[in-house]
């Protein structure tokens, strides 16, 4: 078959996420046919660099042999068995102890998905699960933030805070609660960063009280907020929740499906903001996405009284893929062996910043933010003064359109800017993406004005 006739097979009975059906049918599907590095090129031979990592995800960039080897060695050897019937397979045993020895603190007991989503809502189950065990089985209620991402199954969709989300299927499902962000752009304008910050997490204890603490089981929360905007909290923000969880027993999750790995600088957006969560997610850079996979993380408080509580009746299929397994630990070797994290929160890390930085000198540009190789740039009418363009989002899509015909790839998330490339970018490439990034603007600019 074409690809002309694959691609309107796609659009004809392929249900795209996040995606207008009509508006797709209208603009055609854009078919990619290969990366090498930080680029990806379509059937019709336009390279672009890649500055989302394919979703968040692409921590080792594209076209690498070691991940490639280990997933055809592995398929050659067992392609796939479970992990029901007290069984295991070499990859995950050696996956579990390799992730316990990285993970802070005691999050060392782990539990297998395929996406964030299926570990968020694994989370939902176990906390619930493990309140029970405790004798506290009225702890049910979860606390979100407005502007959450958590992924997109029913569960995982009741702890974010898209309202949009939620307006399909009749969410959030019952228990789940949303508080203020820490998003000073958004809600905090005119006052002291740290000020918001504690008004901010303020909002947790007063929803705590709000609903009973003796009801609370959890609250869920990105160390930074990536598909909400990149919202990078306070100084301020993160030691004032953890003091408040403790205080009122509220286990605490960390949410690090696109902050782990490396992406703000340290192996865990938790180790960046000093959290020392009760359990954690993970998923995107644990295989740079070359294969589906996803954990949760537990610390010994929940994972003693779950091991104690008889048989769990969770779990999936592919809970611990083992050639997913072996090419996590190929992407986990060369994220090591390339010593990305610390080029992150070091050298690459701040000149990525500093040329995002850059770009404020744009009178569409509100404000810029961002830590170790993630970022976020907040259009506005009125950059000085953060007027919003009306109708909203339509300055952040146009900017997207305009990014990928200077050969760019960025995420439009309501009137803004999202940029997450690969940890191996080079500075050359970090140039280039700005270069790319800062025409685009200039061109929505003129178009705008």
């Amino acid at each position: 078959m074409s690809r002309d006739a694959l691609r309107k097979t796609d659009v004809q009975h392929h249900l795209h996420p996040f995606v207008d059906p009509m508006k797709l049918a209208e603009g055609g599907v854009r078919m990619m046919v290969r990366g090498d590095g930080v680029f990806v090129e379509d059937a019709e031979g336009n390279r672009f660099l890649d500055g989302m990592a394919g979703l968040w995800c692409v921590q080792v960039g594209y076209g690498r042999r070691e991940l490639i080897e280990a997933a055809r060695r592995q398929l050659e050897t067992l392609p796939y068995y479970n992990t029901f019937f007290g069984t295991t397979t070499e990859p995950v045993a050696a996956l579990v102890e390799t992730l316990g020895a990285r993970t802070p603190g005691d999050l060392n007991t782990f539990l297998f998905a395929n996406s964030g989503s299926e570990a968020v809502d694994s989370a939902v189950r176990l906390v619930r699960h493990y309140w029970s065990l405790e004798g506290r089985p009225e702890r049910r209620a979860i606390i979100g933030r407005r502007f959450g991402y958590h992924g997109s199954t029913v569960a995982a969709a009741s702890v974010g805070g898209f309202e949009k989300m939620h307006a399909q299927g009749g969410l959030p499902l019952p228990d789940f609660h949303h508080i203020l962000p820490p998003y000073p752009f958004e809600s905090g304008r005119g006052e002291e960063p740290e000020a918001f910050g504690l008004r901010a997490a303020a909002a947790l204890e007063e929803k705590i009280l709000e609903l009973g603490a003796e009801n609370v089981a959890a609250f869920f929360a990105e160390p930074v907020m990536g598909a909400g905007g990149v919202i990078v909290p306070p100084d301020s923000y993160w030691p004032a929740v953890q003091e408040i969880c403790r205080r009122h027993d509220v286990l605490l999750l960390a949410d690090e499906v696109i902050c782990g790995f490396g992406r703000t600088g340290r192996d865990w957006g938790c180790q960046t903001y000093g959290i020392e969560p009760d359990l954690m997610t993970m998923a995107k850079g644990l295989t740079s996405g070359y294969l589906p996979l996803s954990a949760l993380a537990l610390g010994g408080r929940m994972a003693e009284v779950l091991r104690r509580g008889g048989v769990l009746q969770h779990g999936f299929t592919y809970s611990g893929h083992p050639v997913s397994a072996a090419v996590a630990l190929a992407n986990l070797a060369v994220i090591d062996d390339e010593k990305l994290v610390a080029r992150a929160g070091g050298a690459q890390g701040a000149h990525f910043q500093r040329g995002i930085r850059s770009l404020a000198a744009s009178p569409l540009v509100g404000e810029t933010r961002g830590v170790g190789l993630i970022a976020g740039i907040e259009l506005a009418r009125d950059g000085a003064a953060g007027t919003r363009f009306e109708p909203a989002g339509h300055a952040a899509s146009r900017a997207f359109a305009l990014c990928l015909e200077e050969g760019l790839i960025v995420r439009a998330i309501r009137e803004g800017l999202a940029i997450c490339p690969p940890l191996t970018i080079t500075e050359d490439e970090i140039d280039t993406l700005v270069e790319r990034l800062g025409r685009a603007l200039g061109r929505l600019e003129r178009e705008l004005r």
